[in-house]
């Protein structure tokens, strides 16, 4: 097949960038309230938030697993989009509810409900709509890797948004005014599944003019997963139940999974060695992803506790709600997504784009030196001194360069390295690393030392931010330094995929 030099974009992009705007909406703008929710309205302690935190977003990111199998054998991208799609609309609903009943025992009840509904709902939803993308071009089209650029962009758009509005009418200090963050991202998550409901017989097609993302040739049925949506919530609800309040689950069960996941493909025979070998940069590349991760994502805990506390947040009279600071990964990403898209594309044409995997690799310099700002700001500081929010302007400005050098690219790769009958089965692969990564942020995050309180690493005693901090610049730093001196050698078991 000829390789497509075109740089127009079909349609379907488009549908797929407002749909997963929307629900990024929903998903951010409820994430980047949550931690200040369960610790300023139900006054939970920090630590206990923490993990709360990691444990549902570590199983927001595996019920993909779930849900890309379930695409894959009986009901087809679509299907799996429109469901999750309302029942995580619901969850948001179940959400204000709780919000409302607030120091009730049903708001607990609602407020696990909730969260299981989000849980269970994005495990058909994500990893469906990020593999349609890359359906929508042929194998060899060199627009792949800007298209899920553009496709992230409006990831960030819809985070932008999203945080925007939870922050300045849920954030706003009183307690009661939560419930409204969680009302509008409801309606954010119906507009989503609306918006793919009316586009998706109009502009999902394939590069030869086929239809995508319906219901598999070979699928067994479709009537009978539905059978399977309670219990699946069910089990969210009891897993998180049990990792909040009783002992850590979620992370084991998240390693066991990526290893049962691991049997599986493996264990395929009729698997080419070239469709092994792109399976098993996959695998490695996502192990690297968990380190990036988990320490870009102390920006809805940790940093969220640091920006709350350790912050001077009044801006020309205004102060800043602490929770509107993420707000800023999500502008600087909309802001320079376009710019990376150009870098990406000026260098192709000169045969001087970097691998993905260098690209990927500078994703996780750039967290670490996000962090080594934030070093700077909190060495040998008094508790009660407040640093200048800049040093969190600084940090989340590289994190977000870094993200746009880690993120797309790696759906991107991931798409183009999959084995077909595994296509959205490996992007939930991909989603698996987050997870893990998730968790443990939340884990670390934990370890947020408060007045009095020492906590403790691997053995080693944490007193102050500066030691906290530096955890997030060994894991990330030590990371990128691997995959560089790995990426050559990783390369050319990728078969000519860049």
């Amino acid at each position: 097949m000829a390789e497509n030099t075109s740089s127009k974009h079909p349609a379907g992009l488009y549908l797929l960038f407002a749909t997963e705007m929307w629900e990024r909406f929903s998903y951010y703008g409820m994430r980047a309230i949550l931690t200040l929710y369960l610790t300023k309205a139900l006054l939970y302690d920090k630590a206990t938030a923490s993990n709360l935190y990691g444990g549902y977003v570590g199983l927001i990111y595996m019920t993909p697993l779930i849900g890309g199998f379930i695409a894959d054998r009986y009901w087809g991208n679509r299907r799996s989009i429109l469901t999750g799609g309302l029942m995580m609309a619901a969850g948001q609903f179940v959400l204000f509810a709780s919000a409302i009943l607030r120091g009730s025992e049903l708001s607990t009840f609602l407020l696990f409900l909730g969260l299981g509904l989000m849980i269970s709902g994005n495990g058909f939803f994500k990893p469906n709509i990020s593999s349609m993308v890359g359906t929508l071009y042929a194998p060899d089209d060199r627009r792949r890797d800007a298209a899920y650029t553009i496709f992230y962009m409006g990831i960030n758009l819809g985070s932008l948004m999203g945080n925007f509005v939870t922050s300045i009418f849920g954030d706003t200090g009183n307690p009661n005014d939560f419930k409204w963050a969680f009302l509008a991202c409801g309606f954010a998550m119906l507009l989503a599944t609306l918006t793919l409901w009316w586009g998706q017989n109009k502009y999902l097609y394939s590069h030869d003019g086929k239809t995508i993302g319906g219901t598999p040739e070979n699928s067994p049925g479709v009537r009978q997963v539905y059978f399977w949506l309670p219990i699946l919530l069910l089990a969210s609800l009891g897993i998180l139940y049990v990792d909040a309040y009783i002992t850590n689950v979620i992370f084991p069960f998240l390693i066991l999974s990526a290893v049962v996941i691991v049997f599986i493909v493996f264990g395929d025979k009729s698997l080419s060695r070239i469709d092994r070998e792109k399976v098993i940069v996959i695998f490695v590349v996502s192990f690297f992803v968990i380190f990036f991760w988990a320490t870009f994502e102390q920006a809805p805990a940790s940093l969220t506790f640091f920006a709350d506390e350790q912050t001077d947040r009044n801006l020309w009279g205004y102060v800043v709600p602490p929770s509107l600071f993420q707000n800023l990964n999500g502008f600087f990403v909309v802001t320079c997504a376009p710019l990376m898209a150009f870098l990406w594309g000026f260098l192709g044409k000169r045969n001087a784009e970097p691998s993905s995997l260098y690209k990927m690799a500078v994703g996780l310099t750039l967290v670490t030196l996000g962090y080594v700002v934030i070093e700077f700001a909190v060495k040998d500081l008094v508790p009660s001194v407040k640093v200048s929010m800049f040093y969190l302007v600084a940090l989340y400005f590289l994190h977000s360069i870094g993200e746009l050098c880690l993120s797309p690219i790696g759906l991107s790769l991931v798409n183009k390295l999959s084995p077909p009958k595994y296509v959205s089965l490996m992007m939930a692969v991909w989603f698996l690393a987050p997870a893990i990564a998730n968790k443990a942020a939340g884990m670390i995050s934990a370890l947020y030392p408060e007045p009095g309180k020492v906590t403790n690493f691997l053995g080693i005693d944490i007193h102050n931010l500066y030691e906290f901090f530096l955890i997030n610049v060994a894991l990330s730093g030590v990371a990128a330094l691997v995959l560089f001196l790995l990426a050559g050698r990783l390369g050319r078991l990728m078969h000519g995929a860049k």
